[in-house]
């Protein structure tokens, strides 16, 4: 288990650093975000090996020029297919942000609950650096991340209250912000 997970690890480092990405507000290495879902991702019951594997690649397609044939060739169909439930299909002449995200959802909709799961660390690992250092750009996303809550119920219970949580209560602090 060890390995695969090693190297997965220095797959998305190296992917992420290639491009010079950086973590929005903090601009630290991207890199970063991936290994969080990931250790989030640890926290769930019935946690399989790609599931974290997946978990570390989750954003190497939309970021980067990794394929998802690359990621196949390097870790497996289950783990290409994971990562496929979890990048975002839409593109920018799909419409909106609006449109965009509801097409994104969709997608979603349809994951496995392994997938789900790993949605639901990524929301929990993102919400807290946009809450605290994006308020504007935090309307807009928790709407968005309240949306997406609803196609994700099938991730696992403990996470999916967790991200529930960290939703409901930026409401309560902002009751202005309506969905």
């Amino acid at each position: 288990m060890y390995g695969k997970i090693e190297l997965a690890k220095a797959f998305s480092c190296a992917a992420h650093s290639a491009t010079g990405q950086k973590r929005k507000y903090v601009l630290t290495d991207y890199h970063e975000h991936p290994l969080n879902v990931m250790l989030i991702v640890k926290q769930a019951a019935n946690v399989d090996e790609n599931m974290l594997i997946a978990a570390l690649l989750h954003d190497v397609v939309e970021d980067t020029q990794i394929t998802l044939d690359c990621i196949e060739d390097w870790f497996g169909p289950d783990v290409r297919a994971l990562v496929e439930m979890l990048t975002d299909v839409s593109k920018p002449e799909d419409g909106n942000r609006d449109v965009r995200k509801a097409i994104d959802r969709e997608h979603t909709a349809k994951a496995s609950p392994r997938a789900k799961t790993i949605k639901l660390a990524d929301l929990i690992d993102n919400a807290g650096s946009i809450q605290e250092h994006d308020a504007k750009f935090a309307k807009i996303y928790m709407r968005e991340k309240r949306l997406l809550l609803e196609v994700l119920k099938e991730g696992d219970p403990k996470l999916y209250a967790h991200a529930s949580k960290i939703v409901n209560d930026y409401y309560k602090e902002h009751p202005e912000c309506t969905a």
